[in-house]
């Protein structure tokens, strides 16, 4: 499904990746845990395109070193980035269909897809038409994990959505993300995360990312 091979990224003169190789299969529910600045935004970045980098990456049979970065979201990949970056002045509903607009999508599809979407996040139907700029942070994260589902056939890639929330929108969201698993078992998930207790009962795999490099996580993870 994806493959990292001898991936290495450089930000500012400092390598921020270092040789990673990495295969994760389809339909697999994994967690990359690490410490801030460890490299984990870099890697979901990397996959999207978002960084220079060497070494190449598969996914579903595609070398992505060949697929431009605006392309990459109509393979079917998601991604929620931790800044969420949602557009102020649209709708909540306007955010989360607009990748979907953007790939081409028709109407009925796209009106198949919110109904899916309202169905695991029923939340954002109550705040469908709120400006996104008047939502709150927390509130934006569960937004962006929408915008995730619109496109995200595949593969979505969600960047420490569990930062900042509230116990009780934490709760929300992984049970959300419950619903996604259990409704999809086709889909394949890579959550990172700094706290590994958050992701340790719903994640299938545990990846550690440290210095840069991935590895496989024992039994007892620590960070910091």
């Amino acid at each position: 499904m994806l493959t990292l091979k001898d991936v290495t990224v450089r930000l500012g003169g400092v390598r921020v990746l270092r040789n990673v190789d990495l295969k994760i299969e389809k339909s697999s529910t994994v967690a990359l845990i690490g410490a801030n600045g460890a490299g984990k935004t870099t890697t979901l970045r990397t996959i999207m395109g978002l960084t220079e980098m060497t070494g190449q990456i598969e996914f579903d049979g595609a070398v992505l070193s060949k697929v431009a970065p605006s392309r990459r979201p109509g393979l079917g990949i998601g991604y929620a980035a931790e800044d969420r970056r949602l557009f102020s002045g649209f709708t909540v509903e306007e955010n989360i269909k607009m990748p979907g607009q953007v790939a081409g999508y028709s109407d009925a599809d796209l009106a198949t897809k919110m109904e899916r979407i309202y169905e695991i996040l029923p939340e954002l139907k109550e705040m469908a038409k709120r400006p996104a700029g008047a939502v709150s942070g927390g509130q934006g994260k569960m937004v962006a994990l929408g915008r995730a589902l619109v496109i995200g056939s595949k593969l979505i890639m969600l960047d420490e959505p569990f930062q900042g929330l509230a116990p009780a929108l934490a709760h929300k969201y992984a049970d959300a993300l419950r619903k996604l698993r259990n409704s999809d078992r086709e889909v394949t998930l890579i959550i990172t995360e700094s706290n590994p207790d958050l992701l340790r009962k719903f994640a299938e795999r545990t990846l550690v990312i440290e210095r840069g490099e991935i590895r496989e996580a024992r039994s007892h993870i620590t960070i910091g």
